[in-house]
Order: structure tokens, then C-alpha cells, then sequence
């Protein structure tokens, strides 16, 4: 049986289900990426958003990204994505190097000391999920969830378009 209350918008009837099913999914991903990033520093020595940053520059190849489009894939504001690199430069994770058409921008390539520490932390970070993400599900709740994560992300970067 599906409960309702009336939430303060006008009178618009919510299933109580669904406000429950979105923080039961806001509840997992926290302890999850908490459970992540604990392994990915005691393990590697990084943060999980350093970790992003280095996946995403691997997946780039020759195309390195600027720092704008770093942000925006990582939902960052700019300033926030320029204090991340400024400590991955620092760690010798990354080099930024001058846009060619366009002085006011930077691109940022990985190092061969960051994809050394990108192969460690993708070793750690596929043995942690492994366990505490899709240890506990069937193949075929990981394939739904997965499906429907995709759908979810999907529709939520068009509500938000770009966050630069």
C-alpha cells in the first residue's frame, strides 16, 4: 500500500515511497563513496576527487581537456577544479600547458608519475567495489541499477546543463 501526504506546493500528493527510495539511494551512494575514499587514501595517498580527475584525463588521450571542461564533467565550479589541479601539479600528478587558440585557457595532461598512481588506484578501487558494491547484488540487480542510474544521470545533467 502506497501512503500519501501533501507536501507544501499547492497541495500536490507525493507517494511517500518515492521520497524514502531517493534517500535510500542519496544514503548508499554516501556510505559508498565514504567507504571509496577511505580506501583510495589509506591505500594510494589520494583523494577521490583526485582519483576523478586522473580517470578522466586517461580517458582523454592526446585530447587533454581544459580546466573548464574538467569542472563541468566533474560538477565543479572553476575555482574549485583550479585548487584541485594546483595540488596535483604540486604532486607531480599533472602538468597544465598553455591553450594554442586561446591564452586565458589551460590544458592538463597526466603525468607519468599520475598514470602510475592512476593504475595503483584503479587496482584499490575495483577490489573496493567489488566487495562493497556489487558483492552484495545478483548480476541482475547490478544490470538494473545500473540501467537506471544511467537514465537518472542522464535526465539530471540536462535539468542542470552546464555548472561552469
Amino acid at each position: 500500500m502506497v501512503t500519501e501526504r501533501t507536501v507544501s506546493d499547492g497541495g500536490t500528493r507525493v507517494p511517500d515511497e518515492v521520497i524514502h527510495e531517493f534517500g535510500a539511494l542519496l544514503g548508499a551512494a554516501a556510505l559508498l563513496e565514504r567507504i571509496a575514499g577511505r580506501e583510495l587514501e589509506r591505500r594510494c595517498g589520494i583523494r577521490h576527487a583526485v582519483f576523478e580527475v586522473l580517470l578522466r584525463l586517461s580517458s582523454a588521450g592526446a585530447d587533454c581537456p581544459d580546466m573548464g571542461g574538467l569542472a563541468g564533467e566533474l560538477i565543479l565550479t572553476s575555482g574549485g577544479m583550479t585548487r584541485l589541479v594546483d595540488r596535483m601539479q604540486e604532486a607531480g600528478l599533472v602538468r597544465r600547458r598553455p591553450h594554442a587558440g586561446d591564452r586565458r585557457r589551460h590544458l592538463v595532461e597526466l603525468t607519468d608519475a599520475g598514470r602510475a598512481k592512476l593504475d595503483e588506484a584503479m587496482r584499490v578501487h575495483a577490489e573496493t567495489l567489488r566487495e562493497h558494491f556489487a558483492g552484495p547484488l545478483t548480476d541482475e540487480q547490478r544490470r538494473d541499477l545500473g540501467s537506471a542510474l544511467r537514465t537518472l544521470r542522464t535526465t539530471a545533467r540536462k535539468e542542470l546543463g552546464d555548472l561552469r
